[in-house]
């Protein structure tokens, strides 16, 4: 993210919101981590995504956990626009007064150049040319301020890649709770598998 510093401040001394806008994610197009979204899916996600937008509900954190469950007391912005150009996924984040918030302002107004990384859960199959493409199981959750985005040029600019969970099938089929009744499963246990299921390292790519 490139803001100017001074409006930044303005805006605070004004009581405005500070938003910021740019690219979110591409679709057909190989980031940093070996991965490729393909537009029908990405589009059906983005869709579905709209709907919180739309209700003020698209809420992300500053920095990437590895957590499918979105922590409100880590919320820093908001989603609070977002449309197509072409294959490419743009958006506007309004950043929050919340404590993770005022650190995204107090990044902002030194200077510090952001981007924007989204999270997500699901599986992918490898390309005959080594890529690994995103399958229908894909499920968007958000998109977190992140330091180095894994899209291409998704650094935001004055008004994502996706972080993405490598998971097997059967603890696929636990968060989607197909073959897990999670009303009948006790929290402990809900709790226990998730978090051995989250504690996996990111994909190194």
């Amino acid at each position: 993210i490139n803001v100017d510093s001074k409006l930044i401040k303005e805006l605070e001394e004004t009581n405005k919101p500070i938003t910021v806008g740019g690219i979110l994610q591409k679709a057909d197009t190989l980031n940093r981590h070996g991965r490729v979204y393909p537009f029908n899916i990405l589009k059906r996600e983005a869709d579905k995504y709209l709907t919180s937008v739309k209700e003020r509900r698209a809420l992300g954190e500053c920095d990437h956990p590895a957590d499918p469950i979105i922590s409100l007391k880590n919320v820093s912005h908001l989603i609070s626009e977002m449309h197509w150009d072409n294959q490419t996924l743009i958006g506007t984040a309004e950043i929050l007064d919340t404590p993770s918030g005022n650190v995204l302002k107090g990044l902002l107004k030194s200077g510090v150049k952001l981007g924007i990384s989204s999270r997500g859960i699901g599986t992918v199959k490898k390309d005959r040319q080594g890529r690994d493409v995103v399958q229908e199981d894909f499920e968007l959750i958000c998109f977190d301020f992140v330091s180095s985005p894994s899209t291409p040029g998704a650094y935001l600019n004055e008004s994502k890649n996706w972080g993405m969970k490598k998971i097997n099938m059967e603890d696929y089929n636990t968060l989607k709770s197909k073959n897990t009744n999670t009303e009948s499963l006790s929290t402990d246990l809900l709790f226990k598998k998730l978090q051995e299921i989250y504690s996996s390292d990111f994909w190194k790519k």
